[in-house]
């Protein structure tokens, strides 16, 4: 697993890259993935599987996530997740 600089400005979050990371595992049975690697490109997560990764998101980082959210930029990646909850949370 690398090491990612989202990852690290999210400091009080610590556990959620590898929370991230189990759900996918687990979920979608995908065992190895780069942080950069896309979810939907490389057929890691399908369509309905990006749904239930951003309700696992907004239950375990409490946030709401409007519809204009809702985009690759801010969830077909591990590292494009991480910046996204880092915007969002302003942390």
């Amino acid at each position: 697993m690398t090491t990612s600089t989202a990852a690290a400005a999210i400091p009080q979050i610590v556990p959620m890259p590898d929370a991230i990371r189990r759900f996918i595992s687990e979920e979608f049975f995908v065992d190895v993935f780069s942080d950069d690697a896309s979810f939907l490109g490389e057929g890691i997560i399908d369509s309905t599987g990006m749904l239930e990764l951003v309700m696992f998101v907004e239950t375990n980082c409490g946030l709401e996530i409007l519809d204009d959210e809702l985009v690759a930029e801010n969830f077909d990646s591990l590292n494009k997740i991480l910046a996204f909850i880092t915007r969002k949370t302003g942390k």
